[in-house]
């Protein structure tokens, strides 16, 4: 394996741009959660119907992302990533002013298509600008700017849920999108290289994603990435359910809960920086993964004993979320570096890889749901057994033998 290269000078203001253009899709996640049972009173929605507003707002950023990646690669960063904003704003305000049901899911769906292009083109622009060790540290900083979304978003949501209703929170989306595709366009400038530009005008989108479908490398990176952040997604759907109902937490403190784990995964993304000094990302990734898989078993032991009940199950559930802050960043690195000529493609790639397998985990789980914290830690252990499969058998070995 290649050695871990110096520490450059922390770009800051890079990060905290780039970090608050992916964070669009957070807010938009995190925010309105704790306002599903109002919409679905306000708009005398059925409790399917209101849960039909994430899953197809989770439907909208697995499929957006598949067109932003091409499309940063052939016409450069800037111009796909200001259309998405604009989309992303647009339909915010569509979903502030729904009166029905089918008018928000469907407002929901078309936010997602804008909100993922903050993330497909940041990361691309990460790769753009970073060598291989380095684009792992910066996507870890920027956890510090992503990572805040799932703390103050809950309580925010529901704070402005008291003043003024479950609308609000999608005028401060509106405001928010505004404000961070203002700062796109003014701060981020152009960094596609010519060499991407070149290559990507030799073949169509889809020739770009048959070919990477065919790096086994990549495969294993894109597949151990979203089966260590499908915990996150499960996490995401059952925890309404497990904290207030089955575990008998007051909505009020919800957000707090919520924001504990945020904590870990904030952590843990920081500490993978401090280990990126002295160990390449891969070197990190072959344990971290065998670390998580260790930590899901102690969750699903937890889980169908019973004992210590919410005292034993929180716990393990904290250092299982914490795993991600070693996975999601490395892996990307490692897909990202594969072939650099089709960053974009290949953050896409990776981004709809990594929503469509959390929707499916997470409807895994809904499908098995039975009142107890069983079903989210069976379905997370088997996602974490698949992802350190998966990167040890794909996307390791040859890196083991020397390649780049």
């Amino acid at each position: 394996m290649s050695q871990p290269s110096p520490p450059v000078r922390t770009p800051w203001g890079l990060v905290v741009l780039l970090g608050s253009l992916t964070a669009m899709g957070p807010v938009a996640i995190d925010m309105y959660l704790p306002s599903l049972p109002a919409i679905a009173t306000g708009l005398q929605a059925t409790p399917g119907e209101a849960q039909a507003t994430v899953s197809a707002f989770l439907a909208g950023m697995a499929i957006g992302q598949l067109f932003y990646g091409p499309a940063s690669d052939r016409l450069g960063r800037r111009p796909p990533l200001l259309f998405g904003t604009v989309v992303y704003v647009a339909a915010s305000v569509a979903c502030a002013l729904a009166v029905s049901p089918a008018m928000l899911i469907g407002g929901r769906f078309v936010q997602a298509l804008g909100a993922c292009a903050g993330g497909v083109v940041s990361r691309a622009v990460i790769r753009d600008r970073f060598t291989h060790t380095e684009t792992a540290r910066v996507l870890s900083l920027m956890m510090l700017i992503m990572g805040l979304a799932p703390i103050l978003a809950p309580l925010l949501g529901g704070a402005l849920l008291g003043l003024g209703g479950w609308r609000l929170n999608f005028w401060f989306m509106v405001a928010f999108g505004v404000a961070v595709g203002v700062a796109g366009l003014l701060r981020l400038t152009e960094s596609r290289s010519e060499e991407t530009t070149a290559h990507a005008a030799t073949e169509t989108p889809l020739q770009a994603y048959w070919a990477l479908a065919r790096e086994p490398r990549l495969v294993g990176y894109a597949l151990a990435g979203a089966l260590n952040g499908a915990t996150l997604f499960t996490y995401i759907a059952s925890s309404p359910d497990l904290l207030i109902k089955t575990y008998g937490i007051p909505p009020g403190a919800f957000g707090w809960v919520f924001g504990i784990n945020a904590v870990g995964i904030i952590g843990s993304n920081q500490v993978n920086r401090y280990f990126l000094r002295r160990r390449t990302p891969d070197q990190i990734l072959a344990k971290s993964s065998l670390v998580a898989v260790g930590f899901g078993v102690l969750l699903l032991a937890a889980a169908l004993t019973g004992i210590g009940e919410r005292w034993s199950v929180l716990p393990a559930l904290f250092l299982l979320l914490s795993t991600y802050g070693f996975m999601q960043g490395n892996t990307m690195a490692g897909a990202l570096n594969v072939d650099p000529r089709r960053a974009g493609a290949i953050s896409a790639l990776m981004g709809a890889v990594s929503f469509g397998t959390g929707a499916l985990a997470s409807a895994a789980a809904g499908v098995l749901h039975d009142g107890t914290p069983r079903p989210m830690a069976l379905v997370m252990v088997v996602a974490l057994a698949g992802s350190a499969a998966v990167l040890h058998l794909l996307a390791l070995p040859r890196q083991a033998t020397g390649a780049a």
